[in-house]
Order: C-alpha cells, then structure tokens, then sequence
C-alpha cells in the first residue's frame, strides 16, 4: 500500500511539469517561471488577437453577396474582444498579475466587390473581398516591431478573400452565402529584456499571426433592417515566434524560445443593420469556443481556457 501511495503522490506531483515548455528548462527557477509564462501567454494572447483580427461575418450585417460586376461595399468598423496580458515585470509570481486587463480595439476598412452576379436567386454570385486592419498598441509593453509594416504606431494588416452567394433570398428563405478570408497581422513586441539578470522585464517576445477563416451565414432583409447569423472556423498560427529572457547562467546570458503555434477555433455570431439614407449603421456580437490547452501558468483575472464575446460596430457604405 505505502509503495502504491508513493507512486500516485510521484505521478501526482510530476502531472504539472508535463505541461512545461522543455526548452524553459535553466538552473535558475525565476529564469524557468518567466519562460513558462511567456509561453503560455503567447497561447493564450493570440487566439485573441487572432479574433479581433478576424471578426465574425467578413461583411458586417449582412449576408448577400453584393450583386455582380459594378456593385461594392465598403465598411468602416471597429472589432474588440476582452484579453488580459501578464505582467512581465512580475512572471515568476503565482498567479500572474496582468499589466492589461481590458477591452482591446481594432479599427478596420473592409470591401466587397461584386465579380459574377450568378444564376436566378443569386446562386453562386461572387464577391471578392478585402481588408485593412490597423492594430493600436496603446497597450503597455506592447508595441510594433520594428521591422514590422506599421502606420506610426500601429501595426498594418491585410486580408483577401472570396464570398459565395448561395441563395439571394426572400422573405421567408434567407439570403445564404460562405466565404473564405485569409489574414496577416505583422510582427508585435511584448515586454523588454533589460541589459543584465534582474533588469527591465523578465522575458520579451516578439510574434506575427496569420489567419484562414470559415464563414457560413444566413440573413433577412426587412424595410430598413437586416439580420443575419452565422458559424465559422478560424485557424491561427504564428510562423515566427521568438521568446527571450535572461536564464541565469551569466549577468548578461539571454536564452531564445522558438515555437510556432497553431490553433483552431469555432465561433458564431448574429449581425444587426440599421438603414439611414445611402449608410446603414451595422452590429456584430458573437462568442469564440474555448480550449484546454494544458496551461502551466495560472494568470490572474484571465481564464484563458474559457470561451471569449467578441463584437463589432461599423458604418457600411454600398454601391
């Protein structure tokens, strides 16, 4: 029995380390906690990054593609999702203090242009789409890198893709279509390594996103009001990751992290207009499924395995 108790205590014990990133692994633990939640902040951060990339419907409050060759859509909106980023001058603590813990904004352009009007009732009309995202970063202790495609100081996103139009609609058959838009935000920094152990912040890490987006969504069109409601898929990855911190083996030693993390994510949304004259005022709300990730940090404030609201408000201009 004590041989058994002995075992389940060892495997007990050793269940938390499984979920370390092995190349954190130093011969200082401080230099150790910073790496480990570096790493995990980087899991959490950018699902959630990804999101406000990213926004439900591609084409806010609306799903009928626009209606062929000479017709466009343009829309000025802004997406936002809550996030929280840990405190890096205090990562080694447990949990970790946030040094963000709040709404964060991202203003964006989006166009439609209408290519194939389709057969009757709109099947298979298409559109292609496109966007401009400009990502602030009036966070503390994130900023844009410095090689990074960036207006001032904010870093610059493109995106491209396509609508399909399945069904036109008409009241009671919903307007349907699907799209596909492929999005990249460019390198951001978070924290700043000082010059030597025990200085500035404990870790820095620098990080790109790309994204590839799924959308199905079905919508009415009343008098002066559309609805519409949708489901979709994102995959986010970052293709350059990079995680410094001081490991302890000299005053001025710095250990580089590299990992490339790839994340998928399921979402639904509805989508409100409102007509007033030639604009029409459009709403998104929505909500992103969570993931257990098997974090080895606790983050105060912030759960990063729960599911995440997101929402959007904008002015969409056609033609």
């Amino acid at each position: 029995m004590r041989r058994i108790v002995i075992t389940l205590t060892l495997m007990l014990g050793a269940a938390p380390l499984a979920a370390q990133e092995p190349q954190c692994n130093t011969i200082n633990p401080n230099a150790t906690a910073a790496c480990n939640t570096a790493v995990d902040a980087v899991r959490a951060f950018y699902p959630l990054a990804g999101m406000i990339v990213t926004g439900g419907n591609p084409v806010l409050g609306t799903a009928r593609a626009t209606g062929g060759l000479g017709h466009l859509t343009l829309t000025a909106r802004v997406n936002g999702i809550k996030a929280a980023l840990p405190d890096p001058t205090a990562a080694n603590q447990s949990p970790v203090p946030s040094s963000f813990n709040g709404v964060v904004p991202a203003p964006m352009v989006e166009g439609a242009v209408g290519l194939l009007k389709g057969l009757g009732g709109g099947l298979l009309a298409v559109d292609v789409l496109g966007s401009a995202l400009v990502l602030p970063t009036g966070i503390k202790n994130l900023t844009v890198d410095s090689n990074a495609t960036h207006i001032s100081d904010a870093a610059l996103g493109i995106g491209y893709g396509v609508r399909v139009g399945v069904l036109n609609g008409g009241f009671p058959i919903p307007a349907v279509s699907v799209s596909y838009m492929h999005r990249t935000v460019p390198r951001l920094r978070y924290g700043t390594l000082g010059p030597t152990f025990g200085t500035g912040d404990l870790f820095q890490f620098t990080m790109d996103l790309v994204s590839d987006s799924y959308r199905a969504v079905a919508g009415w069109k009343f008098v002066l009001v559309d609805v519409a409601a949708g489901v979709g898929v994102d995959r986010y990855k970052s293709n350059d990751t990079n995680i410094q911190f001081h490991d302890g083996t000299t005053l001025t030693s710095v250990q580089t992290v590299v990992i490339n993390p790839t994340n998928t994510r399921a979402l639904a949304f509805v989508n409100g207009g409102l007509s007033l004259a030639a604009v029409k005022l459009v709403g998104e709300i929505g909500l992103q499924s969570g993931k257990d990730q098997s974090y080895f940090t606790k983050f105060s404030d912030f759960d990063p395995k729960a599911a995440h609201v997101f929402g959007g408000l904008g002015i969409r201009f056609g033609f």
